[in-house]
């Protein structure tokens, strides 16, 4: 085959919303599959069987989790294209996500972990750390809708399969609501004189034209932006060689509405211009 995506994960933090993405994406999809298993199903998936040519195997995290890491090893030296993906979320997020729906924690049930639902995620994340570690990609639904879920997913695997390249995201954020986990790059932009003193300017976002020119046109902005791309322009080549299959680089600034997110669009067109079209998204352009 020529694609094979692991779908690996927090529970709760949307493994099967994720696999419902793939499948009407045309991926042939198979959840809840025991690890044990991967290696005879990525056998049989030689393209043309019914599975095709792009297959995705969703892994749950309970007892079989410390299978995982040595079947992927294995699997990266037989199969053309195989990509790891860890879904994760905050552990105050995936409380209130099991609190609503009343459902018990698959992780307790499995390994037999007691104490409180906050005390069971957490051991959880210790028990995935080394899944997390060796993933290619970490998509972090904190802040996600099933709907934000769908549209990244479609970002990094609506395109059909072929030749390897390097998908690239541009995000912006804002240091009062947390970093992001699911970055590589992260650049901080709180040095940029700030339009939310500017009284005008302050409740708009840096999607609008006068905020924009504001943050674009300081003296410092241009030197910024002059040697980022210089930087950018060096390693991408690099990251591709390597075989890097994701990139984010994110853009931060204190509220994540007008810096971050002006200079994020500014950078997802010199991304375009270097010959990698980005994803962009504003994590907390609405906060």
């Amino acid at each position: 085959m020529s694609e094979l995506v692991v779908i690996a994960g927090m529970s709760g933090a949307g493994r099967s919303v994720a696999a419902n993405n793939l499948e009407d994406l045309g991926w042939f999809v198979m959840d809840n599959l025991p690890p044990s298993l991967i290696p005879k199903v990525a056998e049989l998936a030689d393209g043309s069987g019914p599975t095709g040519d792009r297959l995705a195997l969703v892994v749950g995290s309970g007892r079989y989790h410390d299978e995982v890491v040595p079947l992927i090893g294995a699997l990266r030296s037989q199969v053309e294209r195989l990509q790891l993906v860890f879904l994760d979320a905050s552990t105050d997020v995936l409380v209130r996500r099991y609190e609503s729906t009343r459902r018990r924690h698959p992780f307790g049930e499995a390994e037999g972990t007691s104490g409180t639902l906050g005390e069971v995620i957490e051991a959880e994340r210790y028990a995935l750390e080394p899944i997390r570690a060796e993933a290619d990609l970490v998509i972090d639904t904190s802040d996600f809708n099933v709907h934000q879920l769908r549209d990244r997913m479609v970002d990094v695997f609506g395109g059909g399969g072929g030749e390897h390249h390097m998908r690239t995201t541009v995000t912006s954020f804002g240091y009062k609501h947390g970093l992001p986990l699911d970055v590589d790059l992260v650049l901080d932009c709180r040095f940029l004189p700030n339009p939310h003193w500017i009284e005008e300017l302050r409740p708009l976002t840096g999607l609008d034209p006068a905020v924009a020119k504001y943050v674009l046109e300081q003296p410092v902005t241009g030197a910024f932006l002059t040697r980022l791309e210089r930087l950018l322009a060096l390693i991408l080549p690099f990251y591709v060689q390597e075989g890097k299959s994701y990139l984010t680089v994110a853009f931060g600034c204190t509220g994540g509405r007008h810096r971050s997110v002006a200079i994020a669009e500014r950078m997802a067109e010199t991304l375009d211009r270097l010959g990698h079209a980005p994803a962009v998204v504003h994590r907390d352009i609405e906060k």
